[in-house]
């Protein structure tokens, strides 16, 4: 495999796995060794790609944007168009535009037979359900996730208590009829989510909690997976 083979094979495995990535890991599926997997993130570096980390620790892959951009085959313009779609459908107004120019743009970008895929794509989305309207300004709330900068809001519970609550916001999860802020809660010391229509008066600080929003929310997950593991593994065969 000639060098320049083994660069692009390399950013291709980093952008499809999970972040962080071992070296270690990296080594294996590749064939090569750690020292030339070092070598080969140095000279990725060189090229314009931003990759977080260093030799024994794990890499991100931050952006990768000034390397010639990857072609899509017929089944992946597919499910780009289906995500897409589905923002449209489900997001809030300023993601569902984003998600129509994000369309147009690829669009635009795509060889002329793979944009005509593109815009009779047979895979559609469609809900006839409206999700309740949150209560806070969305896109307020996804930049304080993105600045890692902590937030208060009023909140009212299922029950009808209202509190008022400090957060780190981690993440937006879609549900089925609900959209809801996975975040690590002041007043419990704990992770909590909070649906977004039940929140109210959202105040945006300056006070940071980065760089800790990423592994916050990795270990949210990983603990969620857990528990609705445990969950299914303690159920009745019968029930």
């Amino acid at each position: 495999m000639s060098r320049t083979a083994r660069l692009f094979q390399l950013m291709q495995a980093m952008r499809q796995a999970t972040p962080p990535v071992r070296a270690e890991g990296l080594a294996f599926e590749m064939g090569v060794s750690l020292r030339t997997i070092y070598r080969d993130i140095d000279s990725l570096r060189s090229l314009g790609a931003v990759i977080d980390g260093e030799a024994g620790y794990r890499y991100t892959l931050i952006e990768d944007a000034t390397l010639p951009p990857l072609g899509f085959d017929d089944e992946e313009i597919e499910a780009l168009v289906l995500g897409l779609r589905e923002v449209g459908q489900t997001g809030d107004p300023s993601l569902a535009e984003a998600a129509s120019r994000a369309l147009s743009k690829l669009k635009g970008r795509l060889p002329p037979s793979q944009a005509h895929r593109l815009e009779h794509a047979v895979l559609s989305a469609r809900r006839f359900r409206e999700r309740p309207a949150p209560g806070v300004d969305p896109r307020a709330l996804r930049q304080a996730e993105w600045d890692e900068v902590s937030i208060a809001f009023a909140y009212v519970d299922k029950g009808g208590a209202a509190t008022s609550r400090s957060v780190d916001p981690l993440g937006i999860t879609s549900l089925d009829q609900v959209q809801c802020l996975l975040a690590f809660c002041h007043l419990r010391q704990d992770f909590r989510v909070f649906r977004l229509d039940r929140m109210q008066d959202l105040v945006v600080s300056a006070d940071s909690f980065r760089p800790k929003r990423v592994p916050m929310l990795r270990d949210y997950m990983e603990r969620i997976h857990n528990d609705a593991f445990a969950s299914a593994n303690t159920r009745s065969p019968h029930s």
